[in-house]
This record gives structure tokens, C-alpha cells and sequence, in this order.
């Protein structure tokens, strides 16, 4: 399918690659049957971003199942009327969108191993080398019932702060990033890192690393000689589905 010209160009490459995305949360299996979300400021429309067209798996979602929206919840993008978006996704995306600007991908999950470490009373616990990523730096959100209160958004914002992820109690993960890229390796970092503490739960005793080295890996991950691995990992992970690009990018 060619690109539609009520599209501009650059719209049509970000719906691809966040239905590029979608296809790789399907693939990492952290998908919920249509029941999570991810959104995408729309390139040079600071006010719209772009979301999933309620009903559709993410293993089957297309540059044309997104949807455009601006921060009241108003479909914007003429090919997009009819179609129905989540309104606990509406909420808590615009939300973010909405009050920082820097945050242009933000990624939602329900995994199983999410939740199991939402529900636990430490949360994320320093087990792993995945988890020291989010050592001293990953926010909580009580849960409140299912987001389809707009009164819930600004103490999502006022809980998310100034990190990139946060884990919402019982019920999942959120990551953000500036980039799809930097969202990407968020989630899949923070899901690898709840994966290993459940399993390591399971046995008698636990190590954890030192204080010290804690506070010193967390800085490996946020120091500038990271940042190329961002995009390095992203780029892999897209080719482990570049066989299904002319049917996502449509």
C-alpha cells in the first residue's frame, strides 16, 4: 500500500516504525491480546500523537491501523475517523504527552512477570544486571481501578517525574524515551529484569551486588558511551522482522 497523501512523508515513516514497534512487543511476547498500548508524538505536530486502533493484535498492526489523536482525545488525521482507540490508553498516554515534551514514545505493557513484580511489596528488586539499569531510578503508581478517569493523568505525571519508567501496581510497566528507540530498549530491559527476579524468587537464597557497584552500573547505563547501544539494539531487533515490512508498512 502506497502512502496515503493526506499523510505527509514523515508522519507516514513514524507510523511505520511504531507499527514496527507494535510487531516487536508481539515478537518479545509482552503483548495482552489488544488490551495494552503505544503511542508516538507525531514528527513536527508536538499536540497529536499516534496510538493503536482498538481491536487489533499487535502482531498484525499496520502504519494504517494508527490512529492520530490530540490531548483531548479528538481523532485529527481525516483517514482515521471511525476507528476506536483504548480510553484507559487515551488517558494515560496524553497525559505524558502532554506534560513533557521529551517524552516522545511511550510503551505500556501487562506481562504476566510485570504485574508479578507490581504486586510485590519491594517492587523491582537490584537482582540483576538488568535490573541495576533502574537502580534508585524507576517510579511507582498506585493502582487506582482501570484509567478511564482523566482525574488519574496528572498523578501519573507527578509520579513518573523525571524518570523513563515506571512500574504502575498491580497492574504493568510503563517506559518512555525521546526516540522509539530509547522507549524499546527501556521495556525490554525492565521486562528482561522482572523475568529474571521472578525466576530467581524461586530459590533459597539471593545475592545481590554491593552498594557500591550498584551505584556504579546504574552510571555504565546512563553514561554518554551507552547511547550508541540504543540505537545499535534497535536496529537489531528490527531486523529479526524485516521480513514483515511491506506488511507492517502499510
Amino acid at each position: 500500500m502506497k502512502r496515503p497523501k493526506y499523510i505527509q512523508k514523515v508522519e507516514w515513516e513514524a507510523r511505520c516504525q511504531l507499527a514496527a514497534l507494535y510487531r516487536l512487543i508481539a515478537h518479545f511476547k509482552m503483548t495482552d491480546l489488544i488490551d495494552t498500548h503505544i503511542s508516538l508524538r507525531v514528527p513536527n505536530e508536538p499536540d497529536h500523537f499516534l496510538i493503536n486502533r482498538y481491536g487489533v493484535t499487535f502482531d498484525q498492526m499496520t502504519a494504517s491501523d494508527l490512529v492520530k489523536i490530540d490531548h483531548q482525545g479528538n481523532i485529527v488525521a481525516k483517514g482515521d475517523q471511525g476507528k476506536m482507540v483504548n480510553v484507559a490508553g487515551f488517558v494515560i498516554h496524553s497525559a505524558l504527552h502532554h506534560a513533557n515534551e521529551q517524552i516522545n514514545c511511550v510503551i505500556h505493557t501487562h506481562t504476566a512477570d510485570g504485574i508479578a513484580v507490581s504486586a510485590q511489596e519491594k517492587g523491582l528488586l537490584p537482582l540483576s544486571q538488568h535490573a541495576l539499569k533502574f537502580y534508585n531510578n524507576i517510579a511507582y503508581h498506585e493502582y487506582e481501578g482501570i484509567a478511564f478517569s482523566t482525574e488519574e493523568r496528572e498523578r501519573l505525571v507527578k509520579d513518573l517525574a523525571d524518570h523513563r519508567c515506571m512500574i504502575l501496581r498491580n497492574h504493568g510497566l510503563l517506559a518512555t524515551g525521546n526516540s522509539i528507540a530509547r522507549a524499546f530498549h527501556e521495556i525490554y530491559f525492565l521486562e528482561r529484569a522482572c523475568q529474571i527476579q521472578i525466576k530467581a524468587l524461586s530459590s533459597s537464597k539471593l545475592h545481590y551486588p554491593s552498594k557500591e557497584v550498584s551505584e556504579y552500573t546504574v552510571k555504565q547505563f546512563e553514561s554518554d558511551a551507552a547511547e550508541p547501544i540504543i540505537d545499535a539494539a534497535w536496529n537489531a531487533a528490527l531486523s529479526l522482522i524485516k521480513d514483515q515490512k511491506k506488511d507492517y508498512c502499510r
